[in-house]
């Protein structure tokens, strides 16, 4: 079989683009640290959670979506280097078909034998033999770093988690910015608040850094369906800016360091998702939660024996002037990853009922079980 030289230039040409187009995928999603981006990698992400979010949304309960979901995010790592592997074949192909008399079967058995390392088809033609060796180097070493890019990623799961984790016995699950605060007056150790936001801090920078140079990790959800990374952190920014805001007084630098380096990881986390951010909002602007629940939760507080020096009409415009800044940026968040739709945390789509923080009627320490939880 002869080809024309316009015919083989331009199958050189498609399938040099498109090898080329996939090195440069695998560059940006498993060697490039600097959370560049790869469109082809995105697009199979928002492929496949966009499948698996069509059935999640036609349950009726947050378990049933939480569960359909959770598999989300793994299946599109498998489906990525799929993804890779076909257009490298076809890619291949092109390449092979351009420099040879073979037809295009041949040219697909001889590609795919090469890509995949099976060795059940070769020719003797130098030009060939060149192609062959670049494809059969191609297959294993993408196969390989993928490997080695899934312990990272599950490293910086884990490190995601376990703080999230700990965090169930200072706030309950779901997680709830007052409910952390009360928890720890309660017990007398409202101290022991600073702490945790120096200990969130840190990790705030960790999820920031980790989550936009893997994408991905935005949609892992943790084992436990009513604990999730996004509403754990905005418990912590709620606990801090309740703190700032009704006692002034106070020694401030823990609260507000822990805030602003929250803020920097959810607006660097929305960015990497495609969410337009504010990075310096009016602080007069109004916010989505309303008064009467920041006054509820006040109220509870107060209950609980927690020390404030600001009526709640005095300290909303603080509180409201701290959330501003990160407010929108993740209940879209939630929305998107369809976190668990804990208090204060926006609304889902579908909608869903909201979860309160599990409270124990019992066994609440010195025998008080506490004013209701806003909303129940």
């Amino acid at each position: 079989m002869t080809t024309s030289l316009p015919v083989s230039i331009l199958c050189f040409l498609v399938g040099l683009a498109i090898v080329l187009a996939v090195g440069s995928s695998i560059l940006r999603t498993l060697v490039v640290p600097r959370g560049v981006r790869s469109k082809l990698s995105a697009s199979v992400l928002r492929a496949t959670l966009g499948a698996y979010r069509f059935v999640a949304h036609r349950t009726t309960t947050y378990a049933a979506r939480d569960a359909v979901l959770a598999y989300a995010a793994p299946t599109s790592l498998i489906i990525t280097l799929a993804t890779w592997l076909g257009l490298l074949f076809v890619g291949f192909t092109f390449l092979l078909f351009s420099f040879s008399p073979l037809d295009w079967a041949a040219s697909f058995r001889e590609a795919g034998s090469s890509l995949f390392t099976l060795g059940f088809a070769s020719t003797d033609r130098g030009q060939l033999t060149a192609i062959d060796f670049i494809a059969a180097a191609t297959g294993p070493v993408v196969v390989g770093l993928l490997i080695g890019y899934l312990p990272s990623l599950y490293a910086a799961y884990n490190r995601r988690e376990v703080d999230v984790a700990l965090l169930y016995a200072r706030g309950g699950e779901p997680n709830w910015g007052p409910e952390i605060v009360g928890r720890h007056a309660i017990v007398n150790s409202s101290g022991e608040l600073a702490t945790l936001w120096r200990d969130w801090e840190r990790w705030a920078a960790d999820v920031a850094e980790s989550h936009t140079n893997y994408p991905v990790l935005i949609h892992v959800r943790s084992a436990q369906p009513h604990r999730n990374w996004l509403v754990a952190l905005l418990a912590v920014l709620d606990s801090a800016a309740f703190e700032l805001a009704c006692n002034p007084h106070n020694p401030q630098g823990p609260a507000r360091v822990a805030l602003r380096q929250g803020i920097v990881a959810i607006h660097d986390i929305a960015r990497a998702e495609g969410i337009p951010v504010d990075d310096d909002p009016d602080p007069d602007t109004e916010i989505e939660l309303p008064y009467e629940q920041f006054a509820e939760a006040y109220a509870m507080l107060s209950d609980f024996g927690y020390l404030m020096s600001r009526t709640p009409e005095e300290a909303w415009p603080h509180f409201r002037g701290w959330r501003v800044n990160y407010e929108h940026s993740a209940y879209e968040l939630a929305r998107r990853i369809d976190a668990v739709p804990a208090p204060w945390s926006g609304p889902r789509t579908p909608p869903l009922p909201e979860i309160s923080p599990y409270r124990p009627v019992n066994r609440m320490p010195g025998g008080r079980s506490g004013r209701p939880v806003p909303g129940e």
